[in-house]
């Protein structure tokens, strides 16, 4: 078994307030379950209107999948015109480490 995670660590465009954070992270948040399976949340920042943080996290048997499955979230949430992508920290674990 292999577990991989993200951390996205995002700038928000254009947002003066707690409400409108959140009409910007969720759909994200909401779009990345849909689409990949994969849970995700946001973890940090929450108190902060201008950045987010975004922890996801999958598991597959097969390694190849996995990064396959992260490099698409990645590639998603970096395509999203409403934030920049400052950073991302990207993790693989198998079962036995």
């Amino acid at each position: 078994m292999f577990v991989g995670t993200l951390s996205f660590d995002l700038l928000l465009g254009d947002v003066h307030s707690l409400k409108e954070k959140r009409s910007v992270v969720r759909p994200i948040v909401a779009e990345l379950q849909r689409k990949y399976a994969v849970a995700v949340a946001e973890v940090g920042g929450q108190n902060l209107h201008r950045r987010a943080e975004i922890g996801l996290a999958a598991v597959s048997g097969d390694p190849a999948h996995l990064t396959d499955v992260l490099d698409r979230c990645e590639r998603l949430v970096a395509a999203r015109p409403e934030v920049e992508l400052l950073s991302v920290r990207r993790r693989l674990h198998r079962d036995d480490d």
